[in-house]
């Protein structure tokens, strides 16, 4: 499943509007596929419990030209928005496997704010799509600089890939230091304008993105053969310029 992920990395895009992207209805049966992949996905936190409900585009405020909603839920516990966005970038990349394209749509509301105990999180607009609109250079995307966002030596490709991770208005808001054998991962704030992010949510979406970038993080270093110990760190969405989000000891490099 990795390697599965980790190639979709080159594939994936966000699809900002679905209109003139279309292919193929999506089936019954790939959402019933979808649904069960979706349990058998590993959490940052197993002990955050998760759920993802499947609607009709017009159930939403998303109006994008999708088909379908997927709507995250989650238990409202420590580091439970990095653990859906982690969850839920295996779930944008597994479904680039499927040609089936995506959109993590920050601002939507759903009909339902809360299910089973849990609080709804964010959506992923989801639409098929045809093969040819889907990234053919992902090295064209708008990214910062690896040199901007990684202090210390380099690890094989991971720092080069892992800076394409997806984030809300293309904030990237991560820093990586490479130190005496470990990576530690800071969630950055930058002062100043989150394009349409109203400024009392940019910490909110910007913890999604942190384990969105986490799971880009790790399918690089596994790719690489490097072998990990990973330690979260809680984030409780402060103002400060960097916070730090996990530390990744080396076993093997």
């Amino acid at each position: 499943m990795d390697d599965l992920l980790y190639e979709m990395i080159f594939k994936r895009r966000s699809f900002h509007v679905f209109r003139g992207a279309e292919g193929e209805a999506i089936t019954l049966e790939e959402l019933q596929h979808i649904q069960k992949k979706f349990k058998q996905f590993i959490p940052l936190d197993k002990d955050i419990k998760i759920d993802m409900q499947i609607c009709s585009a017009g159930h939403t405020t998303c109006k994008r030209g999708q088909e379908y909603c997927l709507l995250l839920y989650s238990e409202k516990k420590d580091n439970y928005l990095q653990n859906i966005g982690y969850v839920g970038e295996q779930l944008d990349l597994y479904l680039a496997s499927l040609n089936i394209g995506a959109l993590w749509f920050g601002i939507g509301k759903a009909d339902e704010p809360e299910k089973d105990n849990m609080e709804f999180v964010i959506m992923i607009a989801v639409q098929k799509v045809r093969e040819n609109k889907f990234r053919k250079d992902m090295f064209k995307s708008k990214r910062k600089p690896v040199e901007e966002i990684w202090d210390g030596p380099y690890i094989g490709n991971a720092a080069g890939i892992a800076r394409f991770a997806p984030s809300a208005c293309n904030t990237q808001p991560w820093l990586v230091e490479n130190r005496e054998g470990c990576l530690l991962v800071f969630r950055y704030r930058k002062p100043g304008r989150r394009g349409i992010m109203p400024a009392h949510k940019v910490t909110y979406y910007n913890r999604i993105d942190m384990g969105i970038f986490l799971l880009f993080l790790e399918l690089c270093l596994r790719h690489e053969k490097i072998q990990f110990e990973r330690e979260l760190f809680y984030d409780e969405g402060g103002e400060e310029r960097e916070t730090l989000t996990a530390k990744y000891k080396y076993l093997k490099a």
